[in-house]
């Protein structure tokens, strides 16, 4: 009987933890959308996009990206979000339906000009994928212009710690949060600087958030939260007291 109720506690602590640490990412269940491609083989016209990642060569994305519609990108709380794409049931398939792996990037805005059957793929409530280019070589005929899809959510895959990277000026600090792993998503930042408590950050647009304070002369930590599992890290003294705009300053912790 003893060991009945040493068990029990046991599995009660692990409960405790693994709730106050947030859960892990597991992979979702494959669902039905289509999937087009934008730009060239360079993937020169995926560069910048409404996350706000800028090169996205220099900033670890590479080639393998996606514009989502509006549907999937949850007014810039998708950003970062990875995904497993096949195709499935066209002629322009490659055999064995191969998958590419993507990060959201981008919108693939609404294009009300056109039927959404005839042109206009990202007009909601569709669920769509503008890939680029070399993304969607990886699954189809690039000739096939658009084709049907298996998508799923899939856990992001990072080296290295969360990465921020500043703008703004004195009074106003804006962040992009990059290299986000587990479920690549946030929901939302604080900053605390060696003066101050933590001060809580708004979504500014796409993987961006922002602090009306002055913290100049200060070392930085950030608190953030993802939007997907709820699971929140703590990256303290990213920055050094002589931080400035324009840099990118990376942290040892990251999303599991």
């Amino acid at each position: 009987m003893a060991d009945f109720y040493t068990n029990c506690i046991l599995l009660l602590l692990f409960f405790l933890v693994s709730t106050a640490a947030g859960a892990v990412f597991q992979p979702s269940p494959w669902s039905l959308a289509h999937a087009t491609f934008y730009g060239d083989q360079t993937a020169s016209e995926t560069m910048g996009g409404a996350c706000g990642y800028g090169n996205l060569f220099v900033n670890g994305y590479g080639t393998d990206t996606a514009a989502l519609s509006s549907t999937l990108f949850n007014n810039g709380y998708a950003c970062g979000e990875c995904y497993q794409i096949r195709c499935v049931s066209s002629q322009y398939c490659f055999r064995g339906s191969p998958f590419a792996t993507v990060t959201a990037t981008n919108l693939c805005p609404p294009n009300w000009a056109k039927d959404s059957n005839n042109g206009g793929w990202c007009n909601p409530p569709r669920t769509h994928f503008d890939m680029s280019k070399p993304a969607f070589m990886k699954i189809a005929n690039w000739k096939a212009g658009i084709v049907p899809v298996m998508y799923r959510r899939v856990p992001c895959v990072k080296q290295g710690g969360l990465r921020f990277q500043f703008q703004g000026n004195g009074y106003w600090l804006l962040v992009y949060v990059m290299n986000v792993g587990g479920a690549g998503d946030i929901s939302g930042m604080s900053v605390k600087g060696s003066k101050t408590g933590w001060i809580a950050m708004s979504h500014n647009w796409g993987a961006s958030y922002q602090a009306f304070s002055t913290l100049g002369g200060q070392s930085l930590s950030f608190r953030v939260t993802s939007y997907t599992t709820k699971q929140t890290v703590v990256a303290y003294d990213v920055a050094p007291s002589n931080w400035n705009v324009g840099l990118t300053y990376q942290a040892t912790v990251n999303f599991s």
